[in-house]
């Protein structure tokens, strides 16, 4: 770590400026202290490089997922279980590959035009006289409602699961009590849900998960469900809400691009990649189970490793002009949607969910830049994203 003063040594992961200028924190550390460290909220390791990154992903023997939150818990252990993203092996196996159909290339596609005319309705709601805040009125709202309808829940519910959302992967280090009321609400209400489905099965992921049994017959638990459905709702939102956000501001600001994928429609989907590369919105942590070393930096059994997969995908050594948003990038092998065997179960259904997104707001408004004097603040550590785009439409 020679060169660094100590403030740059201990970094603040819920510090303003790691929070707004992330990619700049990384590059720095990359070059100077690939693997940083922080002693705030808990401690932990920050490993800034793709090699890195990627193989401690890979070691679920030595990294366990017990405990996936950047935010430390008083005790050390995660606020529940939400299989398979808290579940190591071998269980994670059999959780995770009972979801795989429901997430599919052929599921996620019979989504796309129930996707298309909620950015259509969302869209018309919006009126272009005024500053548009495109996070705010446009992408909070879509990925919300698309897994809403997915997993079976009402849409007047809707807001109550974003705060929920909010509250649990965007509130400050020192929110403790915000986290625990908002999760206890949301377990609370999946309670609920799941014991009406099971006096009253419908044709949604609930009832469908009760119907599940695991390979050796044994049906799952309501407490294994509840936990999924925990995860595919607070997952399904906050990520997809912080990409589409990413994606206009980067719009707004680069004329030449914007103007390049409204006359190459065709493009969006790998202009898509690339700002999922660019903006990656994700950071995980590890728990070590054991003593380890990360490139020469020795990491105690139980303390974390955060996995920023925003500063893998800007690692040189990967990626040409790794700072460049290049949007018909061809080589594009990014860790947006994360590494091994927890690599986000949703990535197909996000990808839609951009892609459209993308599309109906190009076609609706193909004309439109950051309004003067916006300042635009960037939130959470856990995912990372733009709050408040003020968008003026010409």
């Amino acid at each position: 770590m020679a060169g660094l003063s100590d403030s740059e040594r201990d970094v603040d992961l819920f510090g303003h400026e790691y929070v707004q200028d992330a990619p700049e924190v990384w590059k720095r550390l990359r070059s100077e202290c690939p693997v940083a460290h922080t002693s705030r909220d808990g401690g932990g390791w920050l490993p800034t490089t793709y090699s890195d990154i990627s193989s401690i992903a890979y070691d679920t023997e030595r990294f366990s997922s017990r405990d996936v939150g950047v935010v430390a818990t008083p005790d050390g252990t995660s606020l529940l279980v939400a299989p398979p993203i808290t579940s190591d092996p071998p269980f994670h196996t059999d959780a995770r590959r009972m979801l795989l159909p429901y997430f599919s290339p052929n599921a996620v596609e019979d989504m796309r035009e129930v996707t298309r005319s909620i950015a259509i309705e969302l869209l018309d709601a919006i009126d272009p006289s005024d500053t548009v805040d495109a996070a705010e009125e446009y992408a909070r709202y879509l990925p919300v409602r698309v897994i809403g309808s997915m997993i079976g829940l009402p849409e007047e519910d809707c807001e109550m699961f974003t705060r929920w959302a909010v509250d649990i992967l965007q509130s400050h280090a020192d929110e403790w009590d915000r986290r625990t009321q908002a999760t206890k609400e949301i377990l609370e209400y999946f309670a609920a849900t799941i014991a009406d489905r099971r006096r009253a099965p419908r044709d949604d992921l609930i009832s469908k998960l009760q119907a599940e049994t695991l390979p050796n017959g044994d049906p799952l638990t309501d407490k294994h469900v509840l936990g999924t459905c925990f995860l595919l709702l607070v997952a399904g939102i906050d990520t997809t809400w912080s990409s589409i956000a990413s994606n206009l501001l980067h719009l707004a600001t680069h004329d030449d691009d914007r103007h390049r994928l409204v006359a190459e429609p065709e493009l969006i989907p790998t202009a898509v990649e690339e700002f999922l590369r660019a903006y990656s919105p994700v950071t995980m942590a590890r728990v070590a189970a054991e003593d380890a070393e990360i490139s020469g930096c020795p990491v105690a059994a139980g303390e974390k490793v955060f996995l920023p997969f925003g500063a893998s995908n800007r690692d040189p050594e990967m990626f040409a002009d790794p700072d460049e948003v290049v949007i018909d990038r061809q080589e594009n092998r990014h860790f947006a949607f994360g590494i091994g065997i927890h690599r986000c179960l949703g990535s197909n259904l996000a990808r839609m969910e951009l892609v459209v997104a993308m599309e109906e707001w190009l076609k609706r408004f193909p004309e439109f830049s950051l309004a003067e004097g916006a300042d635009v603040q960037w939130g959470g550590t856990q995912v990372r994203g733009p709050r408040s785009v003020p968008i003026q439409v010409s």
